[in-house]
């Protein structure tokens, strides 16, 4: 095997791909920039004045930007399933590449690492900014840590959820071997984890219950599962702040964990489809 042929692996990955990663590096740059303009120059505004809505102008667009960084991961499984993997199958290019000296595990394990580096560089960027984007005004905004978006972008389960999309796309792609099949597989896929996780996720971590003979008044940032009262006693049963980032990291755990799986599924599945 030649060994230039190897290490222009992924050179060639970045040939064929860079306009899918110019878009990504754009929706990275455009959404910081965004974030800055938002909490420097319109945040300011919204201050300064005395319209009980200027808030709107800063809050909205904010949301929007959690929403944005949250479900990436969605554009991301589209993209693996069908560019980066599904169309070459479809093509028959990525069989004629292992017949130029690439096995086909080199061909896939470069295909994956390059964007995976680029998602990951691009995605903690992004929470990064966001974090501080977030916290910076709080006053103006009427969400706290509990909104699923915003529980997903504070923290790496972005960067989780973008890997993880990644190979769910290559294994969709390798198991159907067309584009656009592939492209709605591996969406539907990561759409439903990230439902089932969104469902189970108040469950990962013991929640704090409080009882009271009057209506419990909780902390505003209480991410509230439920209470009740019939007159004589009341309960509420919450999470604190504090336990955002059990939380948030036993979901990132999880989602890896399916990362490593579906990896290692999408790797099996190559080795029978070329042996």
């Amino acid at each position: 095997m030649s060994t230039a042929l190897v290490q222009g692996l992924p050179r060639a990955v970045l040939t064929v791909h860079r306009a899918a990663l110019l878009v990504w590096g754009a929706f990275v740059a455009g959404t910081i920039g965004w974030l800055v303009w938002l909490n420097e120059v319109t945040a300011e505004r919204a201050h300064a004045s005395a319209s009980p809505f200027a808030a709107l102008d800063y809050s909205d667009p904010t949301g929007w930007i959690a929403t944005f960084v949250c479900y990436s991961f969605l554009a991301v499984a589209a993209f693996a399933g069908a560019s980066l993997v599904g169309r070459e199958l479809e093509s028959g290019t990525a069989r004629l590449a292992w017949t130029q000296g690439v096995s086909p595990t080199r061909w896939l394990t470069a295909k994956l690492a390059v964007p995976a580096a680029a998602l990951t560089l691009g995605a903690g960027a992004l929470v990064l900014a966001y974090r501080w984007g977030w916290a910076a005004h709080r006053d103006l905004m009427h969400d706290n840590w509990s909104y699923a978006d915003v529980f997903v972008a504070r923290g790496p389960a972005t960067v989780a959820y973008a890997l993880c999309a990644l190979a769910v796309g290559a294994l969709t792609a390798l198991l159907v071997g067309r584009t656009l099949p592939a492209l709605g597989l591996s969406f539907a896929a990561m759409w439903l984890l990230h439902f089932l996780l969104e469902a189970v996720r108040p469950h990962l971590w013991p929640a704090v219950t409080r009882t009271s003979a009057d209506p419990v008044v909780l902390p505003h940032d209480a991410y509230l599962l439920r209470e009740g009262g019939n007159g004589e006693r009341y309960v509420a049963t919450y999470h604190p702040q504090s336990h955002f980032w059990p939380l948030h990291l036993l979901e990132t755990g999880i989602v890896l964990a399916v990362t490593t799986a579906v990896t290692a599924a999408a790797f099996t599945v190559l080795r029978r489809r070329t042996a």
